[in-house]
């Protein structure tokens, strides 16, 4: 059985390649979307990969994962650090969610250190670059085969 596996980036994603290339490569942001699809292929899992500068926008997809979806891939980017309106969404929306991170935001400035969605996800990846999605495609592949 496919499960679908809802994938959230959040804002300035889609500016991969070009912003800051020494934190955050020099893939784009399609370059990562085709990992993905690549991956989703081999792990017979349907996905639906989506960008949004804006913060409604990302909550609305959240809530739209509770009955579209059976789990969510998100990197928030700076919402991460700020958004309680989007850890909110993920609590209601009962579904496991897998938090990404192209860089690692250990290492970077302070306030980069806390993550309002780690405190509703079932994992963290972070500082693996692109690689990082596939590692979270694996891993709820795992995790929902279980269930």
């Amino acid at each position: 059985m496919s499960h679908k596996v809802l994938i959230l980036n959040g804002p300035n994603l889609n500016l991969l390649g070009l912003r800051e290339p020494e934190i955050y490569g020099s893939q784009t942001l399609n370059d990562v979307e085709d990992l993905c699809k690549k991956t989703a292929t081999d792990l017979d899992m349907d996905i639906d990969f989506r960008q949004s500068n804006h913060e409604g926008t990302l909550v609305d997809w959240i809530q739209e994962a509770r009955v579209s979806f059976d789990a969510i891939i998100i990197n928030p980017a700076a919402y991460t650090h700020t958004s309680v309106a989007i850890l909110d969404a993920l609590q209601a929306v009962e579904k496991p969610v897998i938090e990404v991170h192209l860089s690692n935001i250990h290492k970077r400035e302070e306030f980069r250190h806390t993550s309002y969605v780690s405190k509703t996800a079932q994992g963290v990846i972070c500082g693996l670059g692109p690689q990082g999605y596939e590692l979270a495609m694996l891993a709820l592949s795992r995790l929902l085969s279980s269930q």
